[in-house]
């Protein structure tokens, strides 16, 4: 029996909505600048959809929102920084604790969780929503255990274990694309995935103000400058690429742990005069420098659904990614954009070449912007979400 059915006879109905309004929470682990966005995003879909909307998380996640008056936010501080393998384990426990505390805090407060940024392997917090007697759904942003993998953290296999006792848990999984299930693994949870993207975009913010025929053949790459996305493939592919086409430009923007290496390779290789480091940009800022730029380039080595590459698509900027995670549902090779075979930076560099002489290029931004115009609408990420709660299973 559907959950709006079992609450429908205790009178909680917001007027004028057919659905049944639950109080909800949102779990991430302690975020940065990065995952605002995403967080955002889920938050003004699921505004509609709760009576109260209450949000516990951390570093940038607490400070961007803690004034916001349509949700209720609850702060936890994180340790980050630690080498030690075994004093990171301890932060990490102690958050958990402390986001654990929250929940039983809030007990009253919430029908329902969901966890979502960096939240996979919160088994603690989950454990204490399960035992409420609370719903659970994780909202997958991406894989951290990919991350990690990636990276070749030490935790990695720790966290793949915490991983599958959430998934375990949860009452159901929330992906961007039916890819993610067969590239992160989970077959065997298929019966409680549902594919639901929380992308939307603001078309009155992100829009073509320049005709890509008006702008310089200028290449970028703006998001976190980490090794998972490709960053360093990308600085590689710069000199490979300028010797085929020496009249480019280049933008790199973004924050991260490789940001004093880039500046170190930028001087080294003599391409400071060619290469524009912006470092972080704000996001009311970004579709003045996604209008400027002719190709944007995402080399990552694993994705969930990045909101960068369907802002570009918006602002008629042609995108050049990897075929990792749901890019491949809304990038279609010489249609809406162009998909490398790998992120070598032999293979970016000789790409953004073809890409750039490509003939047909201002027909694939119109095909683009449709297909966002269409898709990835504030109506209809609120749908998808409205259908999944109205089916969670009702709990006791």
């Amino acid at each position: 029996m559907p959950i709006i059915e079992i609450l429908r006879s205790h009178g909680k109905w917001c007027v004028g909505m057919t659905e049944k309004q639950l109080d909800i929470g949102i779990i991430t682990f302690p975020i940065s600048e990065a995952g605002t966005i995403p967080l955002s995003n889920l938050i003004n879909v699921l505004c509609p959809l709760s009576n109260e909307l209450h949000v516990v998380t951390g570093g940038a996640g607490y400070t961007s929102f803690v004034e916001n008056k349509n949700v209720h936010i609850h702060g936890v501080e994180h340790k980050a920084g630690a080498r030690n393998v075994f004093a990171r384990a301890i932060n990490y426990v102690w958050t958990q604790s402390r986001m654990l505390c929250k929940l039983i805090k809030l007990k009253k407060e919430v029908d329902l969780w969901l966890f979502f940024v960096g939240a996979e392997g919160l088994v603690l917090p989950m454990l204490t929503a399960k035992l409420l007697g609370r719903g659970v759904i994780i909202a997958s942003a991406g894989s951290g255990l990919k991350v990690a993998q990636a990276q070749r953290d030490r935790l990695a296999k720790i966290l793949s274990l915490l991983q599958s006792i959430t998934y375990r848990l949860s009452d159901r999984i929330i992906m961007y694309s039916e890819r993610l299930i067969e590239e992160h693994g989970l077959q065997k949870y298929r019966r409680k995935i549902q594919i639901a993207p929380r992308h939307f975009l603001d078309f009155n913010r992100f829009k073509i103000t320049r005709r890509l025929g008006e702008r310089d053949d200028c290449v970028g790459y703006i998001g976190a400058l980490s090794k998972v996305k490709g960053v360093s493939n990308f600085l590689e592919a710069i000199p490979k690429a300028l010797e085929q086409k020496n009249k480019l430009e280049f933008l790199i923007g973004g924050s991260g742990q490789l940001q004093g290496e880039i500046e170190v390779y930028l001087g080294n290789q003599g391409l400071n005069r060619k290469v524009k480091l912006l470092g972080w940009i704000p996001h009311d800022e970004l579709p003045n420098y996604l209008n400027d730029l002719k190709l944007l380039v995402l080399p990552s080595y694993t994705e969930g659904l990045p909101n960068i590459i369907l802002e570009a698509m918006a602002c008629g900027t042609i995108v050049l990614a990897t075929a990792v995670g749901a890019i491949p549902d809304v990038i279609k090779d010489g249609e809406t954009g162009f998909v490398m075979e790998d992120n070598s930076p032999e293979c970016i560099a000789s790409n953004i070449i073809k890409a750039l002489n490509h003939p047909n290029l201002e027909q694939i931004t119109k095909n683009a912007r449709t297909l966002i115009e269409t898709e990835f609408t504030y109506e209809k990420a609120v749908e998808r979400y409205r259908k999944i709660l109205s089916e969670l299973p009702a709990r006791n």
